[in-house]
């Protein structure tokens, strides 16, 4: 899908292929994601639907969709069914959202931010944090971040 085509365009070009297609799982993951919307659009806080509604959207709910697989994975295979569609809701936002760094490239980027400003104790864990999140917001995922940053100053 194109960059130039806003994110509510292409996740309503991906609803009508799948519509053609008869692509339930994929038509399910894009309801519910238009449901968030629709929900905030009606809440009466003045929310005005933009891209950065339907990303927040979308970004919202891969991290609450990575959150259900985080505690199906332990359940082995009573969960296999739900595990691979929480995958599959995954990947589906993932295509809309910037690419994140994996755990290795995070912690080589927390160890080198950490150095560089001379954080060395566990104590200043929250101006790492803060560093991180305030020039790399885009690059990170901030469970992952928090993780290295303590890996990095134990």
């Amino acid at each position: 899908m194109s960059d130039s085509d806003g994110i509510k365009a292409q996740i309503d070009k991906a609803f009508r292929k799948a519509r053609l297609e008869r692509d339930e799982p994929t038509k399910l993951v894009i309801g519910m994601i238009k449901n968030k919307v629709l929900t905030e659009l009606k809440s009466g806080s003045g929310v005005e639907e933009t891209d950065a509604l339907w990303f927040d959207n979308v970004t919202a709910y891969a991290k609450q969709v990575r959150k259900t697989i985080a505690e199906l994975e332990p359940l082995g295979d009573r969960a296999a069914e739900a595990l691979a569609e929480a995958r599959f809701e995954l990947a589906f936002c993932e295509q809309f959202l910037p690419t994140k760094l994996d755990a290795a490239a995070t912690d080589a980027l927390v160890a080198e931010l950490a150095q560089a400003n001379g954080i060395t104790d566990k104590k200043q864990i929250g101006r790492l944090m803060g560093l991180i999140m305030k020039n790399h917001r885009d690059e990170v995922d901030g469970d992952l971040a928090r993780q290295a940053a303590e890996r990095v100053l134990s």
